[in-house]
This record gives structure tokens, sequence and C-alpha cells, in this order.
């Protein structure tokens, strides 16, 4: 009873005794079984016993075992001697085992690609018949001559690979809850003395971490014999202190777009539902102190990097963003997770669901609408990119401002005012422009506007020596001559169109 308990219960048996309770799983049993080997009292009876009969509340440890309910009689062809005939169901690994069964059964996980049609081989341990590390087990199933005909019958998935098979499972020998498959360490699976493909391991990108391998159902189909002489399946597999059972099934194998199918056809949320859903999210809390207007959501898939085809999400999740259903299941196909890709979180097939919602909006938008944003009453509104943005407020913010032409000059080589333009300026006349501000701009001849680009600080003083003092005409000519600008060109007024 003891060794059946989980922390929590070893926890409680330690301390209703007086006993520390902290440490790892192994020192609780270790120090518990200590305590029931030198401490036996009623007391630790009594509390040993209600800890286990809540754990187990329809079975109890003193009780005979007895043969579970609906396990098939199989394996008669194994023996001729009647003694040996009685123990069939149990004979596993080249020895007969006794004839009581273990009280609770190993149940495996349903896989959403294996849908199974019959139980060939329920799961049974793998038993160590000596202490090598390296361990053989055998098993022996038959097929009836109506599996034998599904076989055959069956479609192809692939060249060679049938969509009826024979598969083999094997996970750890636990009865607590469903068990996902898990091959032991150093497997090998010989069928009819031929060795099966059992799935290698995966590469891993990051250092320091060892490669994984895919633990999944192991067709053995190809090397069976499909009549009614028995098959003999031989696991290899490592004894280092685990237990493992293994099973045999008769299965029907789906694709990716069979499970597509199907979610097409029986997992769609309609828009309303969806609206409902966007409206609790963004229902105003009065005791929160944060008020939500509006929730964004990324109309490019988080597994490809690509726009959605068909957004899908998980029915437990509690965000809105959506991933491609199509993708998703081709991933799993070759690699089984079934993790969320937004949040991580156990995706089963079983609670994926298709937005009615999203699919409609992913309809009415444009491909380079790449993210939108949900309203408080379930409305939407696109959220464009950033730089079209700042395309679109460059093209609204900007003012016309008037073209300057400086480079194109007339037939003559002179630019269009450079002749009215000098000619006032010599005049004496027309030196101060229409700002009152010397050399300043003038009205040309056509309506522009004269903007000189070659003033400076010294050409301000000559510009207002002329315009101030015109009739010293001695003094101007014993003067020094005008500075030239920067560049080497003559000083000139031009025309901004």
């Amino acid at each position: 009873m003891v060794k059946s308990f989980r922390v929590s219960d070893l926890q409680t048996l330690l301390a209703s005794m007086g006993r520390s309770k902290s440490g790892l799983k192994q020192d609780l049993v270790g120090r518990a079984l200590r305590l029931v080997q030198t401490e036996y009292s009623p007391e630790l009876l009594k509390n040993v016993r209600q800890l286990y009969e809540s754990r187990f509340p329809k079975s109890a440890a003193w009780l005979p075992a007895r043969r579970p309910e609906g396990v098939p009689v199989a394996y008669s062809s194994l023996s001729s001697s009647p003694s040996l005939t009685s123990q069939a169901p149990d004979y596993l690994n080249g020895i007969s085992k006794p004839l009581h069964a273990p009280a609770a059964e190993v149940r495996l996980v349903p896989l959403p690609f294996y849908q199974t049609l019959e139980t060939l081989l329920p799961p049974t341990e793998l038993v160590a018949h000596n202490s090598e590390k390296l361990q053989d087990s055998q098993c022996i199933f038959e097929l009836t001559p109506s599996q034998a005909d599904q076989i055959r019958n069956a479609s192809e998935l692939r060249p060679g690979i049938r969509s009826v098979q024979v598969v083999l499972r094997i996970c750890y020998s636990d009865p607590l809850g469903v068990q996902e498959d898990q091959y032991p360490p150093n497997i090998a699976v010989k069928v009819n003395q031929s060795y099966c493909h059992v799935p290698g391991y995966y590469p891993s990108n990051k250092p320091g971490v060892e490669p994984r391998r895919p633990c999944r159902p192991i067709n053995i189909t190809p090397w069976l014999h499909l009549s009614t002489v028995p098959n003999r399946a031989t696991i290899t597999w490592g004894n280092f202190g685990k237990r493992y059972s293994v099973a045999v099934y008769l299965v029907r194998v789906f694709t990716a777009a069979d499970l597509f199918n199907r979610l097409k056809l029986c997992s769609v949320e309609s828009a309303e539902r969806c609206r409902e859903r966007i409206q609790d999210k963004l229902r105003f809390d009065p005791e929160s102190e944060i008020a939500t207007t509006g929730l964004r959501v990324s109309l490019i898939c988080p597994l490809v990097k690509m726009r959605l085809g068909v957004p899908c999400r998980v029915l437990t999740c509690a965000h809105l963003q959506c991933f491609d259903a199509v993708f998703f299941l081709q991933m799993n196909e070759k690699k089984p997770t079934w993790t969320c890709p937004v949040c991580d979180k156990p995706a089963p097939f079983e609670l994926l669901t298709i937005d009615g919602l999203l699919s409609e909006i992913l309809k009415e938008t444009s491909e380079d609408i790449e993210e939108i944003e949900y309203l408080t009453d379930g409305s939407w509104r696109p959220i464009r990119d950033e730089k079209e943005k700042d395309r679109e407020r460059e093209r609204s913010n900007t003012p016309e401002y008037p073209v300057v032409d400086i480079c194109i000059p007339e037939a003559n080589g002179h630019s269009p005012a450079h002749s009215s333009t000098s000619l006032s300026g010599r005049s004496g006349s027309g030196s101060v422009g229409t700002s009152g501000v010397p050399g300043g701009p003038a009205g040309a001849p056509g309506g522009g506007v004269v903007v000189d680009l070659t003033l400076d600080s010294s050409s301000e003083e000559e510009g207002g020596g002329a315009g101030g003092d015109s009739d010293d005409t001695e003094d101007s000519a014993d003067s020094p001559a005008p500075k030239r600008g920067r560049y080497n060109y003559d000083k000139d007024l031009v025309t901004a169109y």
C-alpha cells in the first residue's frame, strides 16, 4: 500500500506519525517503509488503510485478485496439453504466468490518427526473467480470416502503406490514468524473425540537448502472416528498473486531410458565438482598475508566418489568437506534439475548433492587412502597417511648397529672370524686394517669386550702400570691385515657379 502512495499521501502519513515530510519521493517512501517495519501500531495501520482507500475506493489490497471481466481467451493454439491451455491467456515472454491478473488495467491514450478496430493483445507487462540488462520478451497472437481480409482490401495511403494496419504499442505499466506511448531503452522489435522499423531520434538544434525519440505505434503489418498461422513478436528492451507493457491493435490510419475534413464537419464555432466570446472578454469590470477597449488579433499564423487559411484554436485556451488548422494537423502528423503554438498548452484534436468569425474576416480583408482589433460591441477594424501609416501621414500633412527651378537655362545661357532682374537691380529703383530686404524676393514678370540664392553679408552691405547713396559717384568709382560669391559665377536672381 505504501509503495502506491503519491507524494502528498506520503507526506500526510509521515506528518500524522510525527516524522519529517521533506525530501524527494524516494526518500519519503523509504522513510514510510521503515516506519511500517519498525513501529507497527493500530494507529499507523488505520492511517495507511484510510489513505489507500481514499486513493483506490473500489479495490482493497487484502481481497484476492480476480480476472477482469471482458478479457478474451486467446492463444489456445499455443499449447497441446490441457494444463498449458488453461494458462494460455497469460502466456507472454516465453514463460507461463500465474492465473491472477493485475488489479488495475493499463489504458493507452487514444490517438487522433489511429482508430482502434480490434484488440489483438491487451496491454501486458514485459517481464524480465533474468538479471541481464537486455531482455527478450515474446508475445504471440493470431489474425482471424475477417481481420486478414480487412488488411488485404484496405486502400493504400502511400505505396506499401495501407490504411488498415496492425500496430504494436508500448507504454509504462502504470494503472493510474491513461498512458502515452513510451519506448524502453535499447528497443528492437522482431516479427516472425524479421526486424521491424522503429522510429529513430529527432536531431536537436540546441547545444547540450539530447535528441528525442518520437514514441508512436510501430507498424508490423508487412511482416505478419495474413492467415490463421500464429504471429510471434519479440521485443528486445533494456531492463533498468522501469516497468513496461505491450499491446497489439488492429487500427485504421487517418491522414491530416482526413482529420481536417472531420474538423470542418463537426467542429466549427459560429460567428455569433465568437462575437459573444469577444464581448465577454471586453465587458467592463467595475472591480478592475484597467478597462480593455479592444483586443488585437494577428492574421499571420504563428506556425509558418504566413496569412491564415483556416483559423483554428483550442476551446480551453483563453486567447483569441488562431493558428492555421491545415499546417497544425500536418505538423502533428509528422511529429505529434499536440501543443498550442500560441500558449504552449495541450491542444488535443478533440478540443480544436474553427473560428467562424475570423474566417469571415479573412475573406473580407485584403492580403496587405495583417492585424485586426476586436471592439467591445463585437465588431472589428483593420490595423494597418506602421509603414503604411507613416506614408499616409506624410501624404496628408505635407504642405505644397513652391518648386524652385534653378537648373533649366534659356537659350541665351541665362536664367529665366536674368535680364529683367539684373536690369532692375542695376537701375537702383527695384533693388529692394517686396519684403523690404535688399536683394530679397521680388516679383518676376511671369508672376513668379524671385529669390537671390547668392547673397551674403558683403553683398547685403553692398546692396544697401547702392540703394542709400546713389549720388556719390566718385566714392563708388574708387571703391574696390564687388566680391564674388562662394561659387565662381556672377550673382544673379532666379525665379521660383
